[in-house]
């Protein structure tokens, strides 16, 4: 059976050639040749026939002749039911050798879904897949500019478009992404293509063809027309090249005016003018998604000359061709309408045929569904088992088609609702994972079932939603668990996270404790070291201190090839305990890995927690630029993930940055927006670190009166939990004590320092000593003990050797440096304050650097006469930094508040100073 040209199909060069509008194919051309060193794309759209194919294949010869790499995948609407079918198509071509450089867990990936082995080993995680096409990708634009071409996308199956979204959104380098996609009024099956810049993507609908240029094309099909044909046939077809092309082929000499009015007629007249053994033949190509000619003729039950003589009908009127041993339709409305309009026995009927011939779980399970009414048990059989090999390679999507087929003839039951709701939210799709439950939690479903579809809820609520919702969940979910220890375990614990979220610290660490009870005796590993994180963690914020053993064990039983949250992760919890406790160097080496680790799994959307750690020992290291690259890639991932918490996290980040940086506007922008959205979640660990942004923004430029207004609020954790007081828990404690001693709230700002002090000395934690001392002489120095306050700030220093915060370190030298000035030592001072400033002005912090240089200005300079307070001036000043307003200490004085407010003018100008939080200071030192 010789090959015969065909026009405008998925697998060959067509028989002629779209003209198009030279705008359109300079575009294209201009797209390929195009400087630009970034990732660009271009998505040719338009009706079926337009010349979309012709056009993308012409743009992959141009881009081969001036050097791209090109991979290349056609997709058809029967291999849009196998699960990554156009991805096993785009890497089909790719070297082993380049394939062998991926992470391990990526070239498994690649096996599975290119069917080159069968193991049984845990599920494919489908982000190991989009990290594997994304690496591909990477590695080959290395080495050369690089073409991908995607044909029909609105055809690509939903695993594959899954991982190359997932890869267009991060691609970098010289790559350019082509696709075409069929479109109709109203419609777009291509919205999930992104690039990393939303200019990137350049969508260009084909326009109809001319009646000059469609006049050009006929001319081409060895026969000629009169130009009001040609007229008719262009009004007709509206200038679709396709359809022009089929209703040219249908004109007779016996009714050269009858065309059929549509192209659907068109293409049913095509194929009822074929034999009943032909049409029948074409119906087992129709249904097959890569049909030979070994299949179609164990299909029809015939040999292989035969089926070829059935076929050379179809052959020479254009429907189909043969290419190898493989058949194609010239063109995807062809294969359409034969499937269409066989009868439904027929079309069962071959599919019963072919579920019997077919190898793959998937494609057989699809035969076997479509071939029914009513599920069988073997069929049904056969859906769970297609379902779980697609899962075992990664593709949850298609696995919960499958589980969707067998509920839908018949096969409801609670175990594939509840299974097919967690696939379908593990490949993203929240909305329909709620829905497939929606259906069992009702008041008369088993109790059994109700929990776990309870506790899925919850879990997915409290990972995108409300925590408090979340939290309700839970507890309904706990409510109904019985006996089944298992299911309680895994409702226990992130009901304890929920609990800790909310600031229910006892609640969390009872469910903690129950948790880790039950699976003593469960011996299920996986499950006992999650429930070991999450005491340790609980533990450690309430104030307990660090369980080493406990976390020793979590990570011995850990299972590295399971999937579980960040936030339970035991790699990521002790990170999080290297931080908390001071040893950032450590938490950054594990950290490091653990991004790695998500990475080469495509698991970048855990790395929210990641980042914020990542994020805070930068700045606490006085890295501010590697902080603010951290806080570019949270921002990024939060716009690809589009939940609050990342948002939210990202933003924090950023308003960190800029606070120590000195960015006003953006520090206060940034902590507004995250609080916005922590309160939204209700996320107060979240919600916590907005507030002291804010205040340590208030506390650099002098405002303390502002920082206690925003950090009080706060202070009340500590006194309901005065053990509470890790770094993590409650940042904001030195300068919340800070503020409230500049104001001389001394009495209020003495608890406070008291539990840093108490707490470092019980946990041996050098942040806590560090800033408790600093607090401490402070507060001496506020009580005119200047020998306790010097002696404090020595202490400090002391403790600041054990912990690498060298910004935190400058600002206790700032300290001394004033505490040595105020005690007549002027060159000790000097040293200390330059010190100090030498920091500052290394790191980047402008509004610390400016108060140490002030500080330093003043050691050598001696107060005019006109410069040293008046008695009156003097009761006015101590009144007002006591915290008094300017009503208040006119009440007090018997004078306005205007007198006050000019009062207090001078004595700004006579001490150099621009605000009355720093009167507390300066009313006490003779030579200020």
């Amino acid at each position: 059976m010789p090959g015969t040209n065909r026009a405008g199909d998925h697998t060959g060069r067509p028989a002629y050639d779209v003209p198009g509008s030279p705008t359109e194919a300079e575009l294209v051309t201009e797209f390929l040749d195009a400087r630009d060193a970034g990732p660009t794309a271009i998505l040719l759209e338009g009706e079926a026939g337009i010349g979309k194919t012709t056009m993308m294949l012409a743009a992959v010869d141009h881009a081969r002749e001036r050097g791209f790499r090109v991979l290349l995948a056609q997709s058809a609407a029967m291999e849009s039911m196998l699960a990554y079918a156009a991805l096993a198509d785009l890497l089909a071509d790719v070297e082993p050798a380049v394939l062998d450089t991926l992470p391990v867990p990526q070239r498994r990936a690649v096996d599975r879904i290119m069917l080159r082995t069968n193991d049984d080993g845990a599920a494919t995680d489908p982000r190991a897949v989009s990290a594997a096409v994304l690496s591909v990708i990477t590695r080959l634009a290395a080495r050369s500019p690089l073409l991908v071409a995607i044909d029909d996308m609105q055809w690509l199956d939903q695993s594959s478009a899954h991982a190359i979204a997932f890869a267009a959104r991060r691609l970098v380098g010289p790559v350019r992404v082509l696709g075409t996609a069929r479109t109709a009024a109203g419609e777009d099956a291509v919205t999930w293509l992104q690039l990393p810049r939303p200019d990137a993507l350049r969508r260009i609908p084909l326009q109809p063809m001319s009646i000059g240029a469609l006049n050009i094309m006929l001319s081409r099909l060895e026969r000629s027309f009169p130009r009001p044909m040609v007229v008719r046939i262009h009004e007709i077809s509206g200038g679709n090249p396709f359809y022009a092309l089929e209703l040219a082929r249908s004109i007779t000499k016996d009714r050269p005016d009858a065309l059929p009015p549509t192209l659907a007629e068109l293409v049913r007249q095509r194929i009822d003018g074929l034999s009943h053994r032909a049409r029948e033949a074409l119906l087992a190509v129709a249904c097959l998604a890569r049909p030979t000619v070994e299949v179609v003729a164990l299909a029809m039950d015939t040999e292989r000359d035969e089926l070829l003589r059935r076929l050379s009908e179809a052959e020479h009127r254009g429907i189909i061709t043969l290419d190898g041993n493989r058949f194609h339709f010239t063109h995807p409305l062809l294969a359409h309408g034969v499937h269409s309009s066989a009868a439904p026995h027929a079309r069962r009927e071959m599919h019963r045929r072919l579920a019997a011939l077919v190898e793959q779980p998937e494609l057989r399970a699809r035969h076997l569904a479509q071939a029914a009414t009513t599920g069988d048990d073997a069929t049904l059989r056969a859906l769970d088992e297609a379902a779980e090999a697609a899962r075992l390679r990664g593709a949850p999507a298609a696995a919960a088609e499958f589980l969707e087929l067998a509920i839908a003839l018949g096969g409801d039951t609670a175990a594939r609702r509840i299974d097919s709701a967690v696939l379908h939210f593990n490949a993203g799709d929240g909305e329909r994972a709620r829905q497939a439950l929606a259906a069992v939690i009702t008041p008369s479903g088993p109790t059994d079932v109700r929990a776990r579809a309870m506790c899925l809820l919850g879990v997915w609520t409290l990972l995108d939603g409300s925590t408090r919702q979340a939290a309700d969940m839970l507890r309904r979910a706990l409510d109904l668990v019985g006996d089944d220890r298992t299911l309680r375990v895994e409702v226990l614990v992130p009901l304890s996270f929920a609990e800790l979220n909310l600031g229910h610290v006892d609640l969390a660490a009872h469910h903690a404790d129950h948790a880790l009870a039950d699976t003593a005796e469960l011996g299920n590993a996986s499950l006992r070291s999650t429930a070991l994180c999450m005491a340790v963690l609980v533990s450690f914020l309430s104030g307990r201190g660090v369980d080493e053993a406990a976390m020793g064990r979590a990570l011995e039983l850990a299972d590295g090839d399971q999937t579980v949250s960040a936030l339970m992760n035991p790699n990521v919890l002790r990170a999080q305990l290297f931080a908390g406790t001071g040893r950032l160097e450590q938490s950054d080496e594990e950290l490091s890995t653990i991004r790695r680790h998500y990475l080469d799994r495509g698991e970048d959307g855990r790395l929210t927690f990641v980042a914020f750690l990542q994020g805070l020992n930068a700045i606490w290291q006085g890295q501010f630029a590697k902080a603010a690259q951290v806080a570019d890639e949270a921002t990024q991932r939060a716009h690809e993930l589009d939940r609050d918490i990342p948002h939210a996290v990202a933003w924090t980040l950023r308003a960190a940055v800029a606070a120590y940086t000195g960015r006003e506007q953006d520090a206060r922008r940034g902590a507004e927006e995250a609080l916005a959205l922590a309160l939204r979640c209700e996320s107060n660990l979240v919600a916590v670190w907005s507030h002291t942004t804010l205040g340590f923004l208030q506390v650099s430029q002098g405002d303390h009166q502002s920082a206690v207004a925003t950090l009080e609020p706060l202070i009340s954790v500590v006194r309901a939990m005065p053990e509470a007081t890790e770094i993590l828990v409650t940042p904001f404690l030195p300068d919340a004590a800070e503020a409230l001693i500049q104001v001389g709230r001394y009495e209020d700002a003495e608890p406070l320092v008291d539990a840093l002090e108490r707490n470092g000395r019980r946990l041996d934690r050098p942040w806590m000593l560090a800033c408790g001392a600093r607090c401490r002489a402070m507060l001496s120095a506020g009580r005119g003990d200047l020998d306790g306050a010097e002696q404090a700030a020595t202490l400090a220093l002391a403790e600041h050797e054990r912990l690498p915060m060298p910004f935190e370190r400058a600002r206790t030298q700032l300290l001394l440096g004033q505490l040595y000035r105020r005690r007549r030592h002027r060159e000790t001072a000097a040293a200390t304050l330059q010190q100090a400033l030498t920091v500052f002005e290394s790191l980047g912090t402008p509004l610390w650097a400016e108060q140490a240089r002030r500080a330093a200005d003043r050691i050598h300079r001696r107060p005019a006469a006109d410069e040293t307070l008046t008695d009156a001036e003097r009761r006015i000043a101590e009144l007002a930094a006591s915290g008094l307003t300017n009503r208040e200490v006119g009440a007090a004085l018997f004078i306005s508040a205007k007198t006050v407010e000019a009062h207090l003018s001078r004595i700004y100008r006579k001490l150099g100073i621009r605000s009355r939080s720093e009167l507390g200071w300066h009313i006490q030192r003779p030579d200020a």
